[in-house]
């Protein structure tokens, strides 16, 4: 499936994996690369000099395409933008902040940028700073999300930009894909799907946890202090869920969540910490490679949109 962003990247499939915090580290982006797709690093809020190890570890296991994720209200961001140049990564996806400042820095560097918006008139400022293209990204992902959903949001970028729109959000299969290309996308971004790739080194508790999920099971946190978060359902959310009702402070907040997304990832506790999934997490059933996982997805795609095509000839 050629497409700008395959053209753009270098990519042999239109699939982006999404730059996770804790999860989407040098193994798991290099494996997605390897596969024909591309990895993104997620730098979150991690010092700069890891950021530099793990895009040297993913260049250790594959000569493909890798990216890197920034978040930009990292305390680390502005070194975090001097690595990313220095390594000469092939794209980076941006969220949280505006990436105006970096951008001359990272065209000059040969670096694609690309932001995660989640509304038409980020996606034009975005355009209108020299983003190459963006992730038009709806509410049913996990983490932290906005207020439209794919399906709403998708479409309105496509037709109010020029540069390539790539769709997230809800997407876990060949029918989310082919629906996505049929709304004007010309790739996809998932994150949900890859937690549980074979060569994802999240903890065994949360994919499992991931794969046990069925519809219903995924809520939002944290409306009611303008930093909503899906995560799947469990004590911890049950808690933060009361307090929020009850008018809890922020700081009260805050203190619950404290390091409860390291906690679910590394450590196993899916009780207390942070179970980030976007909704298709109940469409999920069982681990499987990077490979297995985009030869899957682009295999269902074609079939969708070829038996979509018989039925209305």
């Amino acid at each position: 499936m050629k497409t700008r962003i395959t053209e753009m990247l270098g990519i042999e499939y239109p699939v982006i994996q999404g730059g996770m915090a804790w999860v989407a580290n040098a193994q798991l982006a290099a494996n997605v690369s390897k596969a024909g797709g591309i990895g993104f690093i997620g730098a979150a809020n991690a010092p700069a000099e890891w950021v530099r190890d793990e895009i040297r570890k993913a260049r250790e296991i594959t000569d493909k395409p890798i990216g890197v994720n920034v978040m930009l209200l990292s305390d680390y961001a502005d070194e975090v933008a001097q690595v990313v140049c220095e390594e000469k990564v092939n794209a980076v996806t941006t969220g949280a902040g505006n990436p105006a400042k970096y951008m001359s820095k990272r065209k000059e560097a040969g670096i694609k940028v690309i932001p995660v918006v989640a509304s038409v008139a980020l996606a034009r400022m975005m355009e209108r700073a020299g983003a190459d293209a963006v992730v038009a990204e709806g509410m049913e992902s996990g983490g932290h999300i906005g207020e439209q959903t794919t399906m709403a949001l998708l479409p309105q970028i496509v037709d109010a930009v020029q540069i390539p729109v790539i769709g997230a959000g809800g997407i876990g299969d060949g029918r989310g894909v082919a629906a996505a290309f049929m709304l004007g996308a010309e790739a996809v971004q998932m994150g949900t799907r890859f937690i549980v790739a074979k060569e994802s080194t999240v903890s065994q508790e949360y994919k499992d946890r991931v794969i046990a999920a069925k519809d219903i099971d995924s809520v939002v946190t944290g409306r009611s202090t303008g930093h909503p978060v899906r995560s799947l359902r469990n004590t911890m959310t049950k808690e933060y869920l009361e307090m929020e009702k009850n008018g809890a402070q922020f700081e009260e907040l805050e203190r619950l969540t404290l390091g409860a997304l390291r906690k679910a990832v590394v450590e196993g506790d899916v009780k207390m910490g942070t179970v980030m999934a976007g909704q298709i997490a109940g469409m999920i059933k069982k681990e499987q490679t990077c490979e297995e996982i985009i030869k899957e997805l682009m295999q269902e795609t074609e079939t969708v949109i070829k038996d979509r095509c018989r039925k209305f000839e």
